[in-house]
């Protein structure tokens, strides 16, 4: 039975601004009233220094725009930065697109057909009987069940498959005569664009998937939505997020960790995601970690921004691109539902 390897990586981002930038040019015209001294507080403590933009509110102000045309703009944009990421990581596993067997593309941010997936591989020259798979609307935690199913699907076949998570956040700014409440301040100050790729391959160098497990909390399934509006997509963000993962993500590790006969201390790679500065203080704080565990999740939150759901990827590269490489990786991602992913990584070769 082959073993699922993370074998290569690439990451593609549009331009960035400073997240003072963006407010000063931007969001600080966007609020009024008191509203607008909620959110320069917001915007400050929001543990983002700088974030990228496809479409940049400083240069082009999408708010006003109906929902068709943000969608026109997603593919637009999506596709070259889907490319790049793509050819980053075929290369850095050192095959071609012809080679892989299965295409999963992760994006809640835009919809399209024929979507991401037949036109780039289609661009990029994937067999006839490629198979594709599109996930979406799971939001910042899609990376995981995708690595899961190219894990799979490796394990089975016994060939490669390649994950793309692809978002546009910068598409949905909302219009300033939209309802304004904290929620909606919080996901303008932290969301941001990328385009992540990972090849999974049968055995070889590189990160083994150990194993995919997740949990979801129904009764708090109102706690995060993202919601189709003529206006773009409107994103719902409860500040009981932190404490619905702090119930849950300790159990979550340790019985995942349990099933592979380890344990927290024994790791010695985190690519949590960066929901906010709240989040990764709760995670931190249950998991009993040491202060820098979470210092390429901070350093990405810092760089980046929340990019949704290649966000724990960009992680991972970062990871993987240490001097000590971490021998033992856990990856976290959280979303609608509420959903808790985890994922086992531990590298060979």
């Amino acid at each position: 039975m082959a073993v699922p390897v993370i074998a290569g990586l690439g990451a593609a981002q549009p331009p960035s601004a400073s997240q003072d930038e963006l407010w000063e040019g931007f969001f600080s015209r966007h609020f009024s009233g008191t509203t607008r001294s909620l959110a320069q507080r917001i915007f400050a403590n929001s543990g983002v220094t700088r974030r990228q933009a496809a479409v940049n509110p400083l240069l082009e102000d999408v708010s006003d725009w109906p929902t068709e045309r943000r969608m026109r703009r997603y593919q637009v944009e999506a596709l070259p930065l889907g490319k790049e990421a793509v050819g980053r990581a075929l290369t850095a596993a050192g095959l071609g697109a012809g080679d892989v067997g299965l295409f999963i593309v992760c994006s809640c941010t835009g919809y399209a057909t024929p979507g991401l997936d037949i036109l780039l591989a289609r661009d990029l020259g994937m067999a006839p009987n490629t198979q594709r798979m599109f996930v979406g609307h799971m939001g910042c935690y899609a990376a995981l069940p995708g690595l899961g199913a190219a894990s799979d699907f490796v394990t089975a076949r016994g060939r490669p498959a390649l994950l793309l998570c692809a978002e546009l956040t910068s598409l949905h700014i909302q219009p300033s005569s939209a309802r304004v409440d904290t929620q909606q301040i919080v996901s303008h100050a932290l969301f941001s664009d990328a385009a992540v790729a990972a090849v999974v391959v049968p055995g070889g160098p590189g990160y083994v998937v150990r194993e995919v497990t997740s949990i979801t909390d129904t009764s708090t399934a109102d706690h995060m939505t993202w919601d189709v509006t003529d206006a773009g997509f409107r994103m719902g963000l409860s500040p009981k997020v932190p404490q619905v993962l702090s119930r849950h993500v300790r159990g979550l590790v340790d019985d995942l960790l349990a099933r592979h006969g380890t344990t927290v201390s024994e790791v010695d790679g985190w690519a949590v995601h960066p929901g906010g500065p709240r989040i990764l203080n709760v995670v931190e704080q249950e998991l009993a970690l040491p202060p820098q565990a979470l210092a390429a999740s901070r350093a990405t939150l810092d760089e980046h921004g929340n990019c949704s759901s290649p966000t724990v990827l960009l992680i991972l590269d970062r990871l993987s691109r240490t001097a000590a490489a971490p021998w033992r990786i856990v990856m976290l991602a959280f979303g609608p539902g509420l959903t808790l992913y985890a994922a086992l990584l531990d590298r060979q070769g």
